[in-house]
């Protein structure tokens, strides 16, 4: 009998459906540390109704507050905000009390709910994707994409030889090219929820630069997360990891830009005629977000992909304005804020307790703004993008946000970094992403509204802002 690889037969003789789900549905990582007290689903009602409470609550202040005082948009006070609630501020000064309300054996449903929100979120992003805008820019978007790719990993090769002598930050048997792969995914991600949540409340969601943005973050956070799958294969997970990723991802790709317009158009025809979108509509539709969504869970990639790639081909029109009418307001006000949180959980910014650590974390951020930014900016303006242009898309592609948080989680539970290094790329993404938006409005937006190219915001992020 042959040896299967993590549960991935590689005998195709032996290969059965049956088979393959039990690989998909099995357990992944390491198993959760015993508890001395076993919840009832009453338990798990009651915590996740009050922890649902505090992060609305908190996320409309902290967003509120970050809208007035900082001119941050919504997105960021509730970034800001799932950090003030787990152990860096709410554990800091009440640590019981904090562990009371989010208790360990409750990560598990914050989780679920989490990926459900953002997944949601995405897959409405991707009804408003203007393809004809991409085709127009597809020059300006391949090669931004392909400079926020190639520069962080160049930039990561410099660093990562100096990183791994400063112990404690990677893992003590991981190898150089394993550490260098590892840097360069995490400071080639763009915050692909994040910059779309931004696109929108900006008003540039139905622009060129929007899309193009928009467009080239999905790339290049994809490439990441492959890369992430080769470094995990390399580190133990086994080269199935890498090869469902990558093959299974762009397989699945590809089959939707190719047939999914076409097999959908049925829905956006039953719509038009109907006048409105019925529930039925609304549940064969929501059935097949979640099919994405679980499809690129399988494979390896992420969800929020899924349901990206399926939003783009959603039919346009009075589909997509019904969906988003009856979608939307839960996705974003309800369940996207505990995607937020989530993470926020499982970040600790007290551990930059030295001056040392603090000025690497520094030079860390240097260096990301730099490979992001810098490299995007130079890519559009060979491109032919005029230099405001060039400068709104380089803001746009430097922020890095939660997803950065996801990765880095996934690099610390696995064992390639340590909580020192953790922290400091925390710390490069809260700073990025905060840097996003106001280097936006300063080097394209204020003029671009001023000349009539944007919307008022008034306009524009009454929707998620109110």
């Amino acid at each position: 009998m042959p040896k299967k690889d993590q549960g991935f037969c590689t005998d195709m003789d032996n290969f059965n459906l049956i088979e393959l789900l039990a690989d998909v549905f099995a357990k992944h990582g390491p198993a959760a540390a015993a508890v001395e007290k076993t919840y009832s689903p009453g338990d798990f009602s009651v915590h996740f109704f009050l922890q649902l409470a505090l992060i609305l609550l908190a996320c409309r202040i902290v967003g509120w507050a970050g809208r007035k005082f900082l001119a941050q948009p919504q997105v960021v006070g509730e970034m800001i905000a799932g950090v003030l609630l787990g152990p860096s501020l709410f554990g800091l000064l009440a640590p019981e009390l904090q562990a009371t309300i989010f208790p360990k054996e409750m990560k598990n449903v914050l989780y679920a709910g989490s990926q459900l929100g953002v997944g949601l979120y995405m897959f409405l992003v991707g009804t408003t994707l203007q393809l004809d805008h991409f085709q127009s820019k597809a020059k300006s978007a391949v090669g931004v994409s392909v400079a926020g790719i190639a520069a962080p990993f160049f930039l990561a090769y410099l660093i990562t030889p100096y990183l791994l002598t400063v112990p404690g930050l990677f893992a003590a048997d991981i190898s150089v090219a394993n550490a260098t792969l590892f840097m360069g995914a995490c400071i080639a991600l763009t915050a692909f929820p994040m910059l779309a949540r931004i696109i929108n409340e900006r008003g540039l969601a139905h622009t060129s630069l929007g899309t193009l943005s928009l467009t080239a973050g999905a790339f290049d956070d994809a490439a990441s997360w492959c890369v992430l799958a080769l470094v995990l294969a390399a580190f133990g997970a086994g080269a199935g990891v890498a090869v469902l990723a990558i093959g299974g991802g762009v397989s699945y790709a590809l089959f939707i830009i190719l047939f999914g317009r076409k097999l959908l158009a049925p829905l956006g025809r039953i719509v038009e005629r109907e006048g409105h979108m019925s529930t039925t509509v609304l549940g064969i539709t929501m059935a097949l977000f979640c099919l994405s969504a679980f499809i690129m869970d399988a494979v390896g990639i992420h969800s929020i992909f899924g349901g990206f790639i399926l939003g783009a081909v959603m039919p346009r029109g009075l589909f997509a304005q019904e969906l988003k009418k009856k979608v939307e307001p839960l996705a974003v006000v309800l369940l996207l804020p505990m995607f937020f949180t989530y993470s926020g959980l499982n970040t600790r910014m007290d551990m930059l307790n030295s001056a040392s650590l603090l000025l690497l974390s520094l030079g860390i951020l240097a260096v990301s703004v730099a490979a992001k930014f810098g490299a995007c900016y130079l890519a559009a303006r060979l491109a032919g993008e005029d230099n405001r242009t060039a400068l709104g898309i380089g803001a746009l592609m430097n922020s890095r946000g939660l997803m950065e948080l996801i990765i880095i989680n996934i690099g610390l539970q696995k064992g390639i970094i340590g909580p020192a290094l953790f922290s400091m790329l925390v710390l490069m993404a809260v700073v990025t992403t905060m840097m996003a938006t106001p280097v936006f409005e300063l080097v394209y937006g204020r003029k671009a509204r001023a000349s009539g190219e944007l919307g008022a915001l008034n306009a524009s992020t009454a929707a998620h802002t109110a």
